[in-house]
C-alpha cells in the first residue's frame, strides 16, 4: 500500500511539474508590422533584423515575434493587424510611418508601439515610440538653463510638422521670445527671415553712420569708416538665440539666410532638433557651433558595429529604435510577471535603453536625451 501511495505521489508531483514546465514556456507573442514590399521593403528588413537582434540579446524563448507586411498603406496595415489579431497578438511594434495608423482604432484590443515620433492626432491604442518632439524641446529647455539663454526665436517650417512642433512648445512650456513660421520656398525664405532679422533696418543703420562720420569733424572718422565698410550691417539683435526645427538641405537653407543677415552662429547660439548625427553638417563650417538634442552617440556606434558584423550592411535609424522597444517590452512584460495588459503603459515607469531613457506615463513614452554640438570637424557631447 505504502509502495502505491509513493508510486501516487510522484505522478502527480511530475505532472504538476510538467504543467508547470508547461505554463512557464507558453510564447508571449508579439506582432511586429513593417513594410516588407514596395518602396520601403528595405526599412522593413533592416527593423526585422534589428529585432533579431533584440530577441538573441533577451535570450528567452517566451517571447515570439510575428512580423507581417504593411506595404506602407493603412488599410493592409489594419489587415495585417487583423490577421495578428486572430492568431492572438495583443501588443504590436509598428506601424512605421504615422499615415499608417489611422484605422488601427478599429482594435482597440490591441496596443501599437509606432515607430513614429508623431503624437498628434493617434488613435487612442496608439502609443508613439519615437523620439518626439515634446522629448527634444525638454532637453533644449536643460542646456538654455545651462547657458542662461533667456531670449529664444523658435522658427517653425510651413509643412506637415508644424502642428507637432507647436504641440510640443504648449506642452513643454518652453520660454519663448517668439515663435516664427517661414516658407520652405527659398524664393520665399530670405526675405521672411530679412523681415525676422530687422535686416533692412540693420543695413539703414549702417549706411547713416558711414554718412554721419563723414560728414563730422571726428578725428577718427577716416578709420572709423574704413572699419564699417568692413561691417555689413549696424546694430543689435533683440534675441540671444534661435531653434531650428527643419533637417538636412531645409536645415542649411534657413541657416545660410541667417548668415546672409548678418546673424551668425557667432552672434547668436544655433540650435536645432534631433539630426541623428548628419555628418553633411560637419563641413557646414560656417555655421558652427550648432547645438541639437539627439541619443546616445557611443551606443548609436555600437549598434551600428554590431549590426553590420551580423549582417554586413548599415542599418537605418529606426532599426536602433525598434531594437530598444524589444527591450522596453520584454521589462514591462518581467514586471507585470509576464501577462499582456493595457496597464503596463499607463503605469509610471522607467527604462534605460540603447538610445537613452524610456519614461512611460499614462500611454505615453518620451525619452531622457543627450545634447551635442557640432564644432572642429566633429560631435561634442554636451550633456
Amino acid at each position: 500500500m505504502k509502495t502505491y501511495i509513493k508510486l501516487f505521489t510522484i505522478i502527480i508531483i511530475s505532472i504538476c511539474c510538467f504543467l508547470s514546465n508547461a505554463y512557464s514556456y507558453d510564447k508571449i507573442k508579439i506582432g511586429l508590422i513593417v513594410p516588407l514590399s514596395g518602396e520601403n521593403s528595405e526599412i522593413g528588413k533592416s527593423i526585422i533584423n534589428s529585432v533579431r537582434l533584440a530577441i538573441n540579446k533577451i535570450d528567452d524563448d517566451r517571447i515570439e515575434i510575428i512580423p507581417r507586411d504593411t506595404k506602407s498603406n493603412p488599410i493592409d496595415t489594419l489587415r495585417a493587424s487583423k490577421d495578428l489579431y486572430d492568431k492572438g497578438v495583443r501588443i504590436i511594434i509598428g506601424p512605421v510611418f504615422n499615415e499608417n495608423v489611422k484605422y488601427l482604432d478599429d482594435l482597440k484590443e490591441i496596443t501599437f508601439l509606432s515607430l513614429t515620433n508623431k503624437i498628434k492626432y493617434n488613435p487612442s491604442n496608439v502609443i508613439s515610440a519615437g523620439v518626439n518632439a515634446i522629448s527634444q524641446i525638454n532637453t533644449i529647455k536643460k542646456f538654455k538653463k545651462l547657458k542662461d539663454i533667456e531670449r529664444t526665436i523658435f522658427l517653425i517650417p510651413k509643412n506637415d510638422d508644424k502642428k507637432e512642433i507647436e504641440l510640443a512648445i504648449k506642452e513643454t512650456n518652453i520660454k519663448l521670445k517668439d515663435k516664427f513660421v517661414y516658407d520652405i520656398d527659398p524664393t520665399l525664405l530670405t526675405a521672411q527671415i530679412e523681415k525676422l532679422t530687422r535686416y533692412s533696418q540693420r543695413k539703414q543703420n549702417l549706411k547713416d553712420e558711414i554718412q554721419r562720420l563723414t560728414n563730422s569733424n571726428d578725428s577718427n572718422k577716416k578709420r572709423k569708416i574704413e572699419n564699417l565698410k568692413k561691417r555689413d550691417t549696424l546694430g543689435g539683435i533683440n534675441f540671444d538665440s534661435v531653434i531650428i526645427a527643419d533637417f538636412d538641405q531645409s536645415l542649411k537653407s534657413v541657416a545660410t539666410s541667417l548668415l546672409y543677415t548678418d546673424v551668425s552662429s557667432k552672434r547668436i547660439t544655433y540650435i536645432t532638433l534631433n539630426q541623428w548625427f548628419d555628418r553633411s553638417l560637419l563641413t557646414e563650417k560656417s555655421l558652427h557651433p550648432i547645438y541639437f538634442p539627439s541619443i546616445n552617440k557611443e551606443n548609436y556606434n555600437n549598434f551600428i558595429l554590431d549590426y553590420k558584423s551580423k549582417y554586413n550592411t548599415n542599418p537605418n535609424q529606426l532599426s536602433f529604435l525598434s531594437f530598444d522597444l524589444v527591450g522596453l517590452l520584454y521589462f514591462l512584460l518581467y514586471e507585470n510577471d509576464f501577462k499582456i495588459s493595457k496597464k503596463i503603459f499607463y503605469k509610471k515607469n522607467k527604462f534605460k535603453g540603447k538610445i537613452g531613457i524610456f519614461e512611460i506615463s499614462k500611454n505615453i513614452i518620451t525619452h531622457q536625451l543627450n545634447f551635442y554640438m557640432i564644432e572642429d570637424d566633429e560631435f561634442k557631447k554636451i550633456f
